[in-house]
């Protein structure tokens, strides 16, 4: 591993945690070698998409011990993403230990280097074997972990899309479900060809309201107040948005959670209102924004700065997660 250069999430660690659900219990625990599994063609998985994951990361501390970042809330969200999709729940208590208990083997694997981190990937599928459309009685959990830089490594460059449809209301846009993000992919491939790095999503009944990004959930700085969509039933709750919101509350900034109208931003940035846009998300953490395109136009954000908000709040998340800010909010868990 080349801390200067980690491609992000192509290098693994040596490990796996893999459990199975079988008679409406979970059983055979194993941390194993990471490797391929052996799996029937007529899984209900591949076929029907029971499928959902989660994605948190874990840190190095000054005393070079092993951090982790909110890990309760990852599997409250994991289970709430699995009540969606018919899936059993896993207790918190377990989906914690058992991230725990792998970092403890392959916690060489964590880099030092500033900007890095150990990306931990929970995520569980349907194993029955059956082609019939119907929730599977059978599941597998597993983890998994990479070393991992950054996810971008310049500020992006966005496009609000206005024809295509990430989730609908009464969909499982809140759940973090595989599928979501295969819909997600051909428009986003096609925004990539004009020369854009992500798409804003719209909503999808009138493509009017700002949602979230590909990867990220979405926020505007304008004078004091910090603008993000309302996470309804179409936009996942991500947790460094969480994070962002309370932590900027306590900085005094004004924290409004509502419905973004697509022209009323258009006007802000036109006005020059806008002074910071960026992205929140495990993968990322903050994705500063360069400009966001709209029906053919390119709006240009207000050149960087070193005291920006974004800057700042990234600077304070990731000297957080290392012990080196005060934890007021009980977030950061040292794996013994």
């Amino acid at each position: 591993m080349d801390e200067d250069n980690i491609p992000f999430g192509k290098v693994f660690a040596d490990h796996m945690f893999e459990m199975n659900y079988v008679d409406g219990k979970w059983s055979d625990m194993e941390i194993k070698p990471y490797g391929p599994m052996e799996l029937s063609p007529a899984i209900s998985a591949l076929h029907y998409g029971q499928s959902i994951f989660e994605g948190l990361k874990a840190y190095r501390n000054l005393e070079k011990e092993t951090m982790v970042f909110r890990p309760y809330a990852n599997a409250t969200r994991m289970n709430a993403s699995a009540v969606r999709m018919c899936m059993p729940e896993i207790p918190k208590e377990l989906f914690v230990e058992a991230v725990f208990e792998l970092l403890k083997v392959d916690s060489q694997w964590i880099p030092n280097k500033a900007g890095t981190s150990l990306y931990i990937r929970p995520f569980m599928f349907a194993t029955d074997n059956y082609l019939g459309v119907k929730p599977s009685e059978t599941y597998k959990f597993l983890i998994f972990t990479c070393p991992v830089g950054s996810y971008y490594t310049e500020p992006v460059k966005v496009k609000i899309e206005t024809m295509y449809s990430r989730a609908c209301e009464g969909g499982v846009g809140r759940a973090k479900a595989a599928g979501n993000y295969a819909a997600s992919l051909y428009p986003a491939r096609k925004a990539k060809e004009e020369g854009y790095h992500q798409l804003i999503w719209t909503d999808a009944k009138e493509h009017k309201y700002i949602e979230e990004s590909g990867t990220m959930n979405m926020m505007f700085l304008v004078d004091d107040t910090l603008y993000t969509p309302t996470t309804s039933g179409t936009i996942l709750p991500g947790i460094t948005r969480d994070s962002v919101l309370k932590i900027a509350q306590s900085w005094g900034y004004e924290i409004n959670e509502s419905s973004i109208h697509v022209e009323e931003l258009t006007r802000l940035l036109k006005a020059g209102k806008v002074k910071e846009a960026f992205g929140t998300g495990t993968a990322a953490t903050i994705a500063r924004i360069k400009s966001i395109g709209y029906d053919g136009v390119d709006y240009n954000l207000p050149s960087f700065a070193e005291d920006d908000f974004s800057i700042r709040i990234l600077n304070f998340l990731e000297d957080l997660k290392r012990g080196k800010e005060e934890d007021l909010w009980s977030w950061v868990y040292k794996v013994n």
